[in-house]
């Protein structure tokens, strides 16, 4: 299964939860493991509980901080 997503911004956190459930809930399976993947270089996955919002801005405020998005790259 394929999910393609649209973000907002340079850096931005997306849940999706509710597309993977659906997707894992679609094949019938009911025990296992559900791998979740990114294959490119400039997106990735997290796990958060996203209990506290304030994590999420933490992790976008340190990111952007280390990676800044107009650092002078040249690629």
């Amino acid at each position: 299964m394929e999910l393609s997503l649209k973000t907002r911004s340079q850096t931005e956190l997306v849940d999706i939860t509710a597309e993977v459930r659906r997707a894992v809930s679609g094949t019938g399976v009911r025990e296992g493991l559900c791998l979740v993947s990114v294959p490119h270089t400039t997106a990735g996955v997290t796990i958060n509980e996203a209990a506290d919002p304030s994590v999420a801005a933490d992790i976008l405020m340190v990111l952007n901080q280390m990676v800044p998005w107009q650092a002078g790259y040249r690629h």
